[in-house]
């Protein structure tokens, strides 16, 4: 059940909505790199007694959504609120620079903010589904990392 109490009270929208109005980006780089590392980290963990892959994959593509919000920090450039990772790739102030085929490959970890965030939606993550979108995780935060030097 999604209380709105809090987001109303926070944003003062009265919206039922996770996109805050329009302004700037909050954090620095850095803290969104921060925030990145420790999604991956979560994402990372042994699969706990109870829980599913859909749960550590939502972690993986938070992890590569912050990582490239990162870069656009970095860059001093405007996102927006999105869970889109191939509109925010696509989006990128990259200055000449080459997105990686393996930063690509984080594109499918989109559905795993939307689609398997909800019971019988999708089929059940597979742990070979996980593995693949832990290494998409992986190579997207390695990227943000290099072209950032945090």
């Amino acid at each position: 059940m999604i209380r709105l109490s809090s987001f109303d009270r926070h944003y003062g929208t009265g919206r039922n909505s996770t996109v805050p109005p329009e302004r700037d980006a909050p954090g620095s780089a850095g803290d969104w790199l921060d925030r990145a590392r420790s999604d991956l980290a979560l994402a990372r963990a042994p699969l706990p007694e109870g829980a599913i892959y859909e749960d550590l994959c939502y972690h993986a593509q938070q992890a590569a959504e912050k990582a490239l919000k990162a870069i656009y920090r970095y860059r001093e450039s405007e996102f927006r609120y999105t869970h889109d990772i191939g509109e925010l790739i696509n989006g990128l102030p990259l200055d000449g620079k080459v997105v990686p085929a393996s930063v690509f490959d984080a594109i499918e970890l989109t559905e795993f903010a939307t689609l398997t965030r909800y019971p019988g939606v999708a089929e059940p993550t597979t742990e070979t589904e996980y593995e693949r979108a832990i290494a998409a995780a992986m190579a997207v935060v390695a990227w943000a990392d290099e072209l950032t030097g945090y």
